[in-house]
């Protein structure tokens, strides 16, 4: 009898010491859970996607300051893009410089209306003439602010009759401001000046 009392005794304690070890390792499984969670999280903080050309690409969160020249590169390039790639098409040029236009200031809507009444749109439509824009250096300089820039580019206009190879010199300053969809970088083009606008080659068609 005492025998059967202790072997009920030895066994509500294997029992009791298994439940015992299955809870520990349940709090500990549902710990590490957590945890790891956390991290995923943190990590999917850091972590953006973009949607470019159709393609879904990685991109990682920085400070601004680390990406300040990156960004302020690729926003004068874009706006010199938006500003100078013509072709013969009201529309297509509203277009083109609605965008540009987003990304500066005063200096360069003046250059657009300078442009305008002198009737060099009307004549890149009645010619049936295309402006195409390569940018080949955009120097920016970070030390003060509002942030220097200048921008070296080439320009074919592309006639009936030739094809020309325009060089182009310009520079101003980038001050920060909020983002958009119509300014994802951020920044805004002040103090637009043409340094140098000149042909370098003419090919005959």
């Amino acid at each position: 009898m005492f025998t059967k009392a202790k072997n009920i005794d030895t066994a509500f304690r294997h029992v009791r010491a298994f439940t015992v070890i299955i809870i520990i390792c349940s709090i500990g499984f549902c710990c590490f859970a957590v945890y790891k969670s956390y991290q995923l999280v943190d990590k999917t903080q850091d972590k953006v996607y973009i949607l470019a050309s159709g393609k879904v690409l990685d991109a990682y969160a920085f400070e601004r300051n680390e990406n300040i020249p990156v960004e302020a590169r690729d926003h004068v390039a874009t706006f010199h893009r938006y500003f100078f790639s013509l072709d013969p098409d009201d529309k297509v040029i509203q277009s083109n410089l609605v965008k540009a236009l987003y990304l500066a200031d005063a200096s360069a809507k003046a250059q657009y209306e300078n442009l305008k009444e002198s009737g060099f749109y009307t004549s890149i439509i009645s010619g049936n003439i295309s402006q195409q824009i390569s940018v080949d250096t955009v120097e920016i300089k970070t030390d003060d602010y509002p942030y220097y820039f200048h921008c070296v580019a080439s320009q074919r206009i592309i006639r009936s009759t030739s094809i020309v190879t325009r060089k182009l010199v310009t520079e101003g300053y980038l001050r920060s401001v909020s983002r958009s969809d119509n300014n994802p970088h951020g920044f805004l083009i002040e103090r637009w000046t043409t340094l140098e606008n000149k042909d370098v080659n003419v090919q005959n068609r």
